[in-house]
Order: C-alpha cells, then sequence, then structure tokens
C-alpha cells in the first residue's frame, strides 16, 4: 500500500514538473511566471462568473487564458504608459460631417452635434416629479455636458500642431486621407475626452448600430431582423455566423468584437453619482450584466466577449506584422521634443518586441486563400463595407461617442490595412523611405489607441470578474 502510494505521489510530482515547465515557458522572467500561475489557478467559484472566459477561441488556435494573462501583465502596463505620450493623445478629426444615410436628428440632449435643441419643459411639470427623480430637462443637460467635447488647447499646442504638420508634409505619405485636410478637421486631446457614460441612447443610437449590422455585416437572407445583437433575435447570431465562410465569419466577428469593447467601456466608466457638482465614474455591475450576462442576453453574452477576444488577437497580429516598419532608424513620433520623442518610440519598440513573444498569432494567411477571382471579389466587398461602416460613425449623435467611434474605426481599418500589406511591408528600404507602404500620423495615433482601448476591456473584465465575485 506504501508503495502504490509512493509511486503515485512520484508520478503525481513527474507531471507536476512536465507541465509546470510548459506553462512557464511562454514567458519570460520569473515574476510573469508567478502570475501566470495565479490566474490559472482561480477557485472554482471565480472560475463559473460568465465573464471569466476559458478555452479556445473559434477561426484559431489560441486558448483565452493566455490572452488574459499577455495582455494584463505584458501589453496593458506598456500601452497604457504609451497613449499618454503626446504623439498618442492628439487625434486628429472631423466631428461636423454630415450622416450621409439620414437626417442628423441624434438625442435632443446633445446640442453641440448639430441636433435639435431639448424640448421647452413648463414648471408645473417640475413639481408633478418625486424628489429623487431626474427631470427630462435635467436629463437632457447632464447628457449634453456629459457628451460634449472638451476642446481645451494651449497656445503652446497649437504651435506645436502646426509644426508637426509641415514635419508630416515633408514626408513620403502615400494614404493621406481626405478627412485630415479638412478645415473642419481639428486636434482633440484624447486624455480630456475619455471614453465613457454620456446618456446617449435611445432610438438614434440603436439605428446606428442596427444599420452597421443589417446593412454592413455580411449575413445570409435567412436571418430575422433586428439583427443588432442588444435585441432580442429569433435567430442566434452564432448559429448564423457559423454558415459563413470564413472570410465573412471574421468580418462579422470584428463588428462584434468592436461594438463590445466599446459597450465595456461605457459599463467600466459609468456616471455612479453627480453629488455636490462632482461627478462619479465607475463600474456598473447592473448594466455589465444587462449586457453580457447569458442570462439576460440568451446566451449570446458570452460569444460577444470571446469576438472582444478574437479583434485583440487581429489587431495583435497587425502590430507584429508592423514592426519592421517602425523600427528602421529614421522613423520617429514627431512631437518637435526630441527627448519625448525618444521615450515614446522606446516604449513602442517595447510592445512591438512583446508581440513578438506571443506564440499563439492570428493566421491572416487563410483569409482569401481560394480562387484567386473569388478571394479578389471577396477582398474588396470586406473592404468596401468596412469603409461604409466608418462612413456610419459619422451619424453618431454625441460628440465623444462620435470622437471614439471614428478613432477605433479607424484603428480597425488600419490593422487591416496592415495584414492586406504583407509584400509591401516585407520589401521596404532599410534606410529610406518607400511609397510602397506608408502610415499617416493619423492612422499611427487610431490603430494604438484602438489596440488600447481592446487592451483596457479585457483588464476590465477581469475586474468585473472580481467585483461580480464579491458580491455573490
Amino acid at each position: 500500500m506504501l508503495k502504490a502510494t509512493l509511486r503515485t505521489s512520484g508520478l503525481l510530482l513527474l507531471l507536476w514538473l512536465i507541465f509546470g515547465d510548459l506553462d512557464s515557458g511562454l514567458f519570460h522572467n520569473s515574476r510573469a511566471q508567478e502570475e501566470y500561475s495565479a490566474a490559472r489557478n482561480t477557485d472554482s467559484q471565480e472560475q463559473s462568473c460568465f465573464c471569466h472566459l476559458t478555452g479556445v477561441l473559434d477561426d484559431c488556435f489560441c486558448d483565452i487564458e493566455s490572452i488574459d494573462v499577455f495582455n494584463n501583465f505584458k501589453i496593458y502596463p506598456l500601452i497604457r504608459q504609451l497613449i499618454e505620450r503626446d504623439f498618442f493623445r492628439y487625434y486628429k478629426v472631423n466631428l461636423k460631417r454630415p450622416c450621409p444615410f439620414w437626417p442628423d436628428d441624434g438625442q435632443c440632449a446633445i446640442k453641440d452635434c448639430h441636433v435639435e435643441p431639448c424640448p421647452e419643459v413648463r414648471v408645473h411639470r417640475f413639481l408633478l416629479h418625486a424628489v429623487n427623480t431626474m427631470t427630462e430637462m435635467e436629463a437632457c443637460e447632464q447628457a449634453h455636458e456629459l457628451g460634449a467635447i472638451n476642446s481645451t488647447l494651449s497656445n503652446q499646442s497649437k504651435e506645436a500642431f502646426e509644426d508637426w504638420a509641415r514635419h508630416d508634409d515633408a514626408q513620403d505619405n502615400f494614404c493621406e486621407l481626405d478627412d485630415e485636410t479638412s478645415p473642419d478637421a481639428d486636434y482633440v486631446d484624447l486624455l480630456l475626452n475619455p471614453e465613457r457614460y454620456t446618456g446617449y441612447k435611445g432610438p438614434s443610437a440603436w439605428r446606428v448600430w442596427n444599420s452597421i449590422y443589417e446593412e454592413n455585416c455580411f449575413k445570409p437572407r435567412s436571418v430575422y431582423r433586428p439583427l443588432n445583437p442588444l435585441t432580442p433575435s429569433r435567430v442566434s447570431l452564432f448559429m448564423f455566423a457559423l454558415g459563413l465562410c470564413l472570410e465573412k465569419r471574421v468580418f462579422y466577428r470584428l463588428i462584434s468584437g468592436l461594438h463590445t469593447s466599446i459597450n465595456i467601456h461605457l459599463c467600466a466608466q459609468h456616471l455612479l453619482d453627480e453629488g455636490w457638482g462632482k461627478a462619479l465614474w465607475g463600474p456598473n455591475v447592473q448594466e455589465f450584466r444587462r449586457r453580457f450576462d447569458p442570462a439576460e442576453t440568451k446566451e449570446e453574452g458570452t460569444r460577444r466577449l470571446k469576438n472582444l477576444y478574437f479583434l485583440f488577437l487581429i489587431e495583435l497580429r497587425a502590430l507584429f506584422k508592423v514592426a519592421p516598419y517602425f523600427e528602421r532608424t529614421f522613423i520617429n513620433l514627431y512631437t518637435g521634443n526630441t527627448q519625448e520623442d525618444s521615450i515614446t518610440k522606446d516604449l513602442l519598440l517595447q510592445i512591438f518586441n512583446e508581440t513578438k513573444g506571443f506564440p499563439m498569432h492570428f493566421d491572416e494567411k487563410s483569409m482569401f486563400a481560394g480562387h484567386k477571382l473569388e478571394a479578389k471579389r471577396l477582398k474588396e466587398e470586406f473592404r468596401l463595407h468596412f469603409k461604409n461602416i466608418s462612413r456610419i460613425m459619422d451619424c453618431v449623435g454625441c460628440s465623444k461617442c462620435r470622437l471614439w467611434g471614428k478613432l477605433q474605426t479607424q484603428g480597425l481599418g488600419t490593422a487591416l490595412k496592415i495584414l492586406f500589406s504583407e509584400m509591401e511591408i516585407k520589401n521596404l528600404p532599410e534606410h529610406s523611405p518607400s511609397k510602397g507602404f506608408q502610415l499617416t500620423r493619423q492612422e499611427i495615433v487610431a490603430l494604438l489607441n484602438a489596440f488600447g482601448r481592446l487592451s483596457t476591456s479585457i483588464k476590465e473584465l477581469h475586474n468585473f470578474s472580481t467585483l461580480i465575485k464579491e458580491h455573490r
């Protein structure tokens, strides 16, 4: 009996040593190994939380647990520092472009976004409300205030932007976007305008996302309206996605992942209190449950969260592929401050170095790999669908929501541009610019900030998991 026990103990120890080493081999230092082990050995109660995802993602060979650890302990700390640098905190955007698809009739509260003013409310109607009930006018004023853009810029910043423009004009830019040269395009300080709850909701917000899913996501005709994943549907989105080819399924999952990430930001930075004129922002667990709990979403919530991870892998792959472009010595992230520029590029190169150590990248070569004519048609359809979605962002009726929607859409578009330009990137000259592949300042800013938003979303999932566990 004793011998059998010893043999069993020895076998368990051997297995632990073997597979323990395999787990540890994914990371470069002992601290990461310890954090990885701690993350993988959570108790059963946390594992049962609906937002604590596990397993392998569809359409790629990568498990969610590895992404969590890689992001939370390696990428997130670096990307958070990077997007606070001057080069990445200022984004030039045109928020005055009219909606090209329907009249600009967004929520009444967003007066500064070309919408109808808030309706006048008679005095006696205020008196009918209970003391603790927000009136219609107060709700409008609150949403107007929360959704407005803080356009504060110092004279020093404005002078620097002119210097940046002169520098950029001297570069060999190949893909200049028309919107960047518009007289209505202005620089916005992203740190003064964080993505968070603004009160923008209702028919105007729903129509934007419904248009994206209905008209611009590949879907079979058998799927009934509405297709918006935040509304009940007679057919599971997951079930119809299974019937699509890889390229069309990937496109849908990218849009779903973007939608999921935005919703996580709004839940994580929700308006909790406005007492004494000072707003208190923080996580709203109830709102998070409403959007992602399988019991509240007819089992769709978990799939939405998995699509966030899928989008993260796509943009991570794009960063891995574009690294050679930035590793060239003459490429700088110009702000006019040599020391600042050097720190910023060092941070960016650290992120690229981490992407090279990730062992389970998405294989984009599996896309558009069929018959040449069919592959070419699919790629063009893919591009046009995405271009149309970027235009729909001009229909968002809240300035701050439009700002972050346009930035994250451009960031994803830049990632796709990178993945579809593999040969051009491989053929880049080492010591001189090339017209074969170029990224504009705005594409670079959008790409890294959009990836930063995804990294933050995955980090916030861990925070929500902890909060839900504590409230049980």
